[in-house]
């Protein structure tokens, strides 16, 4: 590979048309910049300058050297400036991955947020349960017992409680709550189509009230359940982030005896966490968290 330094040399010497003056430009003396253009020469086996009058010219391959190796310099020179922007957190990507609730209701304004202030972001956004280390930033749910992957830092962000969604001329709609015992009987509308923390903290409520859940219809999330719920099909049970922006006719009621709770929480791996596009996100994410949680106990 050709010495980066050898080439700058070989530029300024035909912008200048002087050795002693690119000497003097680069801060070399004389003497080291003749041998570091000599070494140049040996190592492309090419005559790069040759001497006329009391100066230097370059020959016709220095000057097509010269050239080429501008381009390689207003590379590097961009690549310092994408280096710049990276610190700065203004370019590059951010891999995002979160859980379908969120999904629905916190990501749409974060990601406006983030487009408004890093336009240059290219962001990456992944839905799934649990935290793999996979993406930069994961809103997941704690799996009890499973610890979080090697390199993040996980954070607590909200405890989100199951409420259930029945149709509002149910007579269970009448009660401020409904005891998980209730629904032993009601035909369900599952919305869990995979066996993740948020469907092992229901039936492990359902197990401590002494009922299994009779499931009647597979859906593969809430927004196809919630609408089955209006054709008297059944009632579905899902975490409160989730129950928004309900069908005309549905309404939601907390349960109890007991309250199926999930956690989400935020995990951030530590290698970026000083990245101001991730700091960003990360208090994007604790603030709407935070409004949720004010919301839900107001």
């Amino acid at each position: 590979m050709l010495d980066l330094t050898r080439l700058q040399l070989l530029r300024t010497v035909i912008a200048t048309g002087s050795l002693r003056a690119s000497a003097s430009t680069l801060g070399y003396t004389a003497s080291a910049a003749s041998q570091q253009l000599a070494a140049l020469q040996r190592q492309t086996g090419l005559r790069l300058v040759e001497r006329v009058g009391r100066g230097i010219a370059p020959t016709a391959a220095g000057r097509v050297l010269a050239a080429e190796a501008n381009r390689v310099f207003e590379e590097l020179s961009r690549l310092d400036g994408v280096v710049g922007d990276l610190r700065a957190g203004r370019v590059g990507s951010l891999s995002i991955g979160y859980v379908a609730s969120v999904g629905a209701t916190w990501l749409p304004p974060i990601v406006e947020v983030l487009r408004t202030e890093f336009p240059d972001l290219r962001l990456e956004l992944r839905m799934s349960e649990t935290s793999d280390g996979h993406c930069d930033v994961e809103i997941f749910i704690e799996d009890a017992g499973i610890a979080p992957p090697a390199g993040v830092e996980v954070r607590p962000l909200i405890t989100d409680p199951h409420v259930v969604a029945m149709r509002s001329d149910d007579p269970l709609a009448a009660r401020p709550a409904v005891r998980l015992a209730e629904l032993a009987d009601r035909p369900w509308i599952d919305n869990e189509p995979t066996a993740g923390p948020c469907r092992r903290i229901l039936l492990d409520a359902c197990a401590q009230a002494g009922i299994t859940p009779r499931f009647q219809v597979q859906t593969p999330d809430y927004r196809t359940a919630l609408p089955m719920v209006t054709t008297g099909i059944g009632i579905t049970v899902l975490p409160r982030l989730a129950a928004v922006d309900l069908p005309a006719g549905v309404t939601t009621r907390p349960l109890t005896e007991p309250t199926p709770v999930r956690q989400v929480s935020m995990a951030v791996r530590v290698s970026i966490a000083g990245n101001p596009a991730v700091r960003r996100t990360v208090g994007l994410f604790t603030s709407i968290a935070q409004r949720s949680e004010q919301q839900a106990s107001g």
